[in-house]
């Protein structure tokens, strides 16, 4: 049976830098982009936008738009990139989303949303999927959201992402994370309604009970928060659920961004990009503190230079024997 788990696409967050950091800790789980808006695709700095290494892969971008032509357009383009999967936003609740006609509001819409799934499809060859929430608003209502993923399933998407919170759309993204009640059954009988699709939920699940327990009743899970937060998190998911003994340290994590840091920072990136994404990796470790510390005095400021990097690995060799900075 088909069984997954990914790393949500996170605005802010997902960037190339923190995904190829995250790839280091987990061989094994799907990793996602920021989501890129399609007609930034069409006219923007498309290397900028949408180039990768390929470490990264296993790879899915993630694209907001409502407009067919459009989203074809970038579809078609983003294929060339080499990604294995197309995404397409339909819940995101943010106003500035919203505004410009993506996101959670075209939950409203679903046979807009058939259209543009089905023009994304006829644009190449590779997967079209959607992450989507079970509602809207005041609307949570199961049969709505089961006609929703007909028409989206009759258009050509097989895999559906479901967060299972309504958004509420005159709320933050911050506040629509914890304000509407997770509903899991809805996801689960999802699954009951469509066998054959492969059916993914996502909402609320930061430890590896959750993940286990929800693997008995759909194909796939998508930790969010808990991946960007706390990332060696990501190395017990390889441990209990790919059964992949063969992991870094966290040591080691950061030993192999040596090289990649260095790389990046010759093409003009600047370092406290790249090391932000680290500040969890020490959590619930002993120095942790120490560690953010350090990263907010030497790394997360704009005019952190290559000269830093060397004392990356220094550092956590010299707290080694006081701290738990060497595991």
């Amino acid at each position: 049976m088909h069984k997954t788990v990914s790393v949500a696409p996170m605005m802010d967050c997902t960037d190339k830098h923190d995904r190829y950091f995250l790839r280091l800790i987990s061989k094994n789980v799907k990793l996602y982009t920021e989501m890129i808006v399609a007609n930034a695709i069409i006219r923007g700095d498309r290397d900028f936008l949408l180039k990768f290494n390929s470490l990264e892969k296993p790879l899915a971008l993630q694209i907001g738009g409502s407009n067919p032509k459009e989203l074809a357009e970038a579809t078609k383009i983003a294929e060339s990139y080499g990604y294995d999967e197309i995404n397409l936003n339909l819940g995101c609740p943010s106003k500035k989303v919203q505004k410009n006609k993506f996101g959670a509001c075209l939950m409203k819409e679903p046979n807009l949303v058939g259209e543009c799934v089905s023009a994304m499809k006829k644009a190449s060859n590779l997967p079209v999927t959607i992450k989507t929430r079970i509602g809207y608003d005041n609307h949570e209502d199961y049969e709505y959201l089961k006609k929703f993923l007909t028409i989206i399933k009759n258009a050509g998407a097989e895999n559906f992402i479901i967060h299972a919170r309504r958004a509420i759309l005159n709320k933050t993204p911050k506040q629509n994370l914890t304000i509407p009640p997770l509903n899991y059954n809805f996801v689960y009988n999802i699954k009951k309604d469509f066998p054959k699709d492969i059916v993914i939920l996502n909402g609320g699940i930061d430890s590896i009970d959750k993940i286990q327990a929800h693997l008995k009743k759909v194909d796939g899970v998508m930790i969010g928060r808990v991946a960007y937060h706390s990332p060696y998190f990501l190395a017990e998911v390889e441990k209990e659920i790919f059964i992949n003994q063969n992991i870094l340290t966290r040591a080691e994590v950061m030993e192999r961004m040596i090289p990649y840091i260095k790389e990046e920072t010759k093409k003009g990136t600047r370092l406290n990009q790249i090391m932000r994404h680290t500040i969890g990796l020490f959590h619930g470790q002993k120095g942790s503190t120490d560690w953010k510390r350090y990263l907010s005095k030497n790394m997360c400021i704009r005019e952190a230079d290559l000269q830093k990097v060397n004392h990356i690995m220094d550092h956590i060799k010299n707290n080694r024997n006081t701290t738990s900075l060497g595991r």
